[in-house]
């Protein structure tokens, strides 16, 4: 029996219904109505009557039993430690690609932990491989309608996906993609590709494959993404692995544009989408913008370049000035993976008189790869290639670099840290007008 521990708060919205009654951080919803939420997506449920009755636990650990009257659906204004109050449910497969595998010992210990959990999934879009869910948790998805959820595939030939994920419940997955079409319920799904093992022909079935669910009102298959492995010096020496190289990103560029044009023609829809990172790896032109439809799988990096460059357009015309005074110099960090694509961006940047933006490129020594994303740059990059430089006023750092949340980066240095050892101001900026903002304003 798992424990469900109390919903720990940690932020009381200001002016909100909390807010008025009193609330503090540290306090923690036990029950509400007499149930106990076993995590967000009970507690969003259980939340949405009109008279609540919250058994409340604070700060000192004295019990308060408070009777709310509200709207209909109104929320209360209340942030939570965790999202899950009864614990993860756990990753019981050994996928030789896993990126948790890849990493070095002796960093914080969350690193390590393994999730393969559905309500991750259906709250923040993580991806699951449905391998680790009891009946009861099929039961909970369709009760709740949870949709969409996003699966990890890889195959769909079983033995193809026992190979990839080293289990044998992965072979059942087009029974339970079956499952959701029956249910009226959705997914997006992600390919990774892993060079002689689910590449060509099998790449091939398993795109048909899903695509075949791509029909009716609700299409079991929302979307799909086509994603190139990604390796780091620390994975396992035994794990059968192949980079992906620019020949091979060519070949697989060639195969899913062709898939996709004839899933144009029968669908009205690509279906199936390439990661930016293939076009990067292969050394060609990005998609144009409107071939990403409505960006169903922005997260994976399909299309992320593109529609960042095209905010960033939108949000120059309104937020940017012609000049800055006093002049400002700053140094703007990303992964090599966008410097050519990012390169108009610091043009228009730079074309602000008294404003000068120096934008670094890196590889990831830390990973031990030549071409990297921004999210995967650590602070051990940061210090490796920008130690003892100009970096005028300060780094404007992309917070797809840091821990959701917090100032650490995957290797565990803190951005404190790393601003330290650089002798300089760090600047974590979310999104294009963050950017903007910080580089008119800091």
């Amino acid at each position: 029996m798992t424990t469900i521990h109390p919903a720990k708060i940690t932020k009381v919205l200001p002016e909100s219904i909390a807010a008025e009654i009193g609330f503090d951080a540290g306090d923690a919803i036990v029950a509400i109505n007499g149930t106990r939420p076993r995590d967000l997506i009970d507690y969003q449920f259980l939340c949405a009557d009109e008279v609540l009755e919250l058994e409340v636990l604070d700060a000192t650990g004295k019990t308060h039993h408070l009777e709310i009257e509200k709207d209909y659906d109104d929320d209360l204004g209340l942030e939570f430690e965790t999202a899950l109050f009864d614990g993860l449910i756990q990753c019981n497969n050994r996928c030789p690609f896993c990126f948790i595998d890849q990493q070095p010992p002796g960093k914080r210990s969350s690193l390590y932990f393994k999730d393969d959990d559905y309500r991750l999934s259906f709250l923040y879009g993580s991806y699951l491989t449905l391998t680790n869910l009891p009946e009861k948790e099929w039961q909970r998805i369709e009760q709740m309608r949870l949709s969409p959820l996003y699966v990890s595939v890889h195959a769909t030939e079983p033995e193809v996906r026992i190979k990839l994920l080293k289990n044998n419940r992965a072979g059942q997955i087009l029974e339970q993609l079956k499952w959701f079409q029956e249910k009226r319920l959705q997914i997006h799904a992600q390919v990774v590709v892993c060079p002689g093992i689910n590449d060509e022909k099998h790449l091939e079935q398993t795109l048909r494959d899903l695509t075949s669910f791509h029909t009716g009102e609700i299409p079991a298959v929302a979307s799909i993404a086509v994603v190139p492995v990604g390796l780091t010096r620390f994975r396992p020496q035994e794990d059968e692995l192949i980079p992906v190289t620019q020949e091979k990103a060519q070949e697989v560029i060639s195969q899913v544009k062709l898939l996709s044009q004839e899933f144009r023609q029968k669908f009205g829809s690509s279906v199936a989408w390439l990661a930016d990172e293939w076009f990067l790896i292969a050394g060609e032109e990005l998609p144009s913008e409107a071939e990403y439809e409505e960006y169903p799988q922005i997260d994976n990096g399909v299309g992320s370049i593109r529609l960042f460059v095209k905010q960033f357009t939108h949000a120059a015309q309104e937020l940017l000035p012609p000049k800055v005074s006093p002049q400002r110099k700053l140094t703007w960090v990303v992964g090599n993976a966008v410097e050519k694509a990012f390169k108009p961006i610091v043009k228009q940047l730079n074309a602000v008189q008294g404003l000068e933006v120096n934008m670094r490129a890196l590889y990831s020594d830390y990973w031990g790869q030549n071409i990297s994303v921004t999210g995967l740059i650590t602070g051990h990059d940061l210090l490796f290639h920008l130690k003892g430089q100009d970096l005028g006023e300060g780094i404007l750092l992309p917070n797809v670099m840091l821990k959701h949340g917090e100032l650490i980066f995957l290797d565990d240095m803190t951005v404190e840290e790393v601003a330290h050892q650089l002798n300089t101001e760090i600047f974590p900026v979310a999104g294009v007008e963050d950017l903007i903002n910080t580089c008119i304003n800091s």
